[in-house]
C-alpha cells in the first residue's frame, strides 16, 4: 500500500499553525471563566466556521452582534484582533514540511480558513510557499471539512487519487471522513512526532 503514495496533504490550523482565540481573549477578559463562556456560547466555533465557509467577517460579526447585543464589544474584538490569535507556526511540523520539499512527493494544503484572513498567514509565514499555490481554502470554495465535497475539489483540481495520498489533520471528524474517502490518514496531536508517523505509513523522508 505505502509504496504508491505520491501526495501528502496538510491541514494548516493545529498542524502547521498554532491558532487559538484564547491567545487574544485571555488578556482581554483576564477572567478564564468569562472567556470560556464567551467562546462556548457567543463566539463559538460553529459561528467561526461559517466565516471559514465563505461568509464575510463583517456579515458574521453583525449577525452575532444582533443575537447578543450585550456582547457587542467582545464580538467586534474577535476579528479585529484575529492576528493575535494566530500565535505562531508549529516549528517541529514545519520542519518536517521543509524536509518533504526535497522529496519526490507532491505537497498540498486543504484548510478550513476564511478567505479574508488566510492571505495574512500566506504573507507572514514563508513555508506556505512550499505548496506552490496548491492549496484549497474552504472560504474560497464555500465548502468546509468534513464535507466530502471539499476533498473532491482537491482531487479533481490537481488530478490526484485519494488512494495515493496521505492526509494530515488534527480534527478527528476530518480524519474519519478522509479515511472513508480512501486516504491514508495521520491525526496530529500536540505530542505527535510527524516525521515518525509519516515514515510509519511508508513515506521516505
Amino acid at each position: 500500500m505505502s509504496m504508491d503514495i505520491k501526495n501528502i496533504i496538510f491541514d494548516f490550523g493545529g498542524v502547521l499553525m498554532d491558532w487559538d482565540p484564547r491567545y487574544f481573549f485571555k488578556d482581554y477578559f483576564q477572567d478564564d471563566k468569562k472567556m470560556e463562556y464567551f467562546l462556548t456560547h457567543i463566539a463559538q466555533s460553529e459561528w467561526n466556521e461559517q466565516q471559514d465557509k465563505g461568509r464575510s467577517l463583517a456579515e458574521g460579526t453583525e449577525i452575532q452582534v444582533k443575537k447578543f447585543p450585550e456582547w457587542e464589544k467582545e464580538i467586534r474584538a474577535y476579528y479585529d484582533n484575529w492576528t493575535v490569535m494566530l500565535k505562531s507556526d508549529i516549528p517541529q511540523n514545519v520542519e518536517v514540511l521543509r524536509k518533504l520539499k526535497h522529496t519526490k512527493y507532491q505537497l498540498f494544503g486543504l484548510t478550513n480558513w476564511s478567505e479574508e484572513t488566510f492571505p495574512y498567514a500566506l504573507e507572514n509565514y514563508d513555508f506556505f510557499q512550499i505548496f506552490e499555490g496548491k492549496i484549497v481554502v474552504s472560504g474560497t470554495e464555500k465548502l468546509i471539512k468534513p464535507d466530502p465535497a471539499i476533498w473532491h475539489v482537491l482531487l479533481e483540481r490537481y488530478h490526484i487519487q485519494a488512494g495515493e495520498s496521505v492526509f494530515i489533520d488534527d480534527n478527528p471528524k476530518n480524519i474519519e471522513m478522509a479515511k472513508s474517502l480512501g486516504f491514508t490518514t495521520i491525526q496530529v496531536h500536540p505530542d505527535t512526532d510527524l516525521e515518525k508517523e509519516l515514515i510509519s505509513v511508508g513515506i521516505d523522508i
